[in-house]
Formats: C-alpha cells, sequence, structure tokens
C-alpha cells in the first residue's frame, strides 16, 4: 500500500523556495541544539559548528529576494510550503515543552 499523497508545494519563486529550504536547515539544526532534548553534547556541538554556515545561507537566500525586488514575504504561502515539508514537526523540536504546571 502506498503512503497518502502530500498536496502540492504552492507555487514559490526559485528565491522563496530557497529561502524555505535554508530556513529549515536552520530550524533542523537548532532542534539538534536544544539543551531539552536528551542526547550527548558533542552532537549539539557539530550542529552549533554547522549552524553558522546555514545561517549565512538563510541570509544570502533572503539578500537574493530583496535584490530581486521580492520585498514581500508572502506568510500564508510560505507557511503552507512549511506544512507540506513537515515544518510543523522540526520546528516544534526548537519549542521548551510545557512545565508540569
Amino acid at each position: 500500500m502506498l503512503p497518502p499523497e502530500l498536496p502540492p508545494l504552492p507555487a514559490l519563486t526559485r528565491a522563496e523556495a530557497e529561502l524555505i529550504d535554508r530556513y529549515l536547515d536552520v530550524v533542523d539544526l537548532l532542534g539538534r541544539i536544544n539543551p531539552v532534548h536528551s542526547g550527548d553534547t558533542y552532537r549539539g556541538l557539530r550542529a552549533a559548528q554547522a549552524l553558522a554556515a546555514k545561517a549565512v545561507a538563510l541570509r544570502d537566500a533572503l539578500t537574493v529576494m530583496h535584490q530581486r525586488g521580492e520585498h514581500e514575504l508572502h506568510g500564508t504561502t510560505l507557511a503552507r510550503a512549511l506544512r507540506v515539508l513537515d515544518g510543523e514537526r522540526r520546528t516544534a523540536r526548537i519549542a521548551v515543552p510545557p512545565g508540569p504546571d
């Protein structure tokens, strides 16, 4: 049996797609660094080292958008793209879980 088909990605410019990809790269690394998750420090250290390069790539994606005249982020469209690319689960790894209260 085949897995259910994902909804299609919304129409994005190349620069918007690059922005989403680089943003998720940074999110994934921040999730690995998050101290509320169990794991060893070496894993967090490696993620922190890679974070600088990924942050530069994210900045470059935004710079390209700005230089091309794409001065506005279309939040609803980009949010749909993030949902299709499992962004909700990936960004949840950054959050601090609720306390016992």
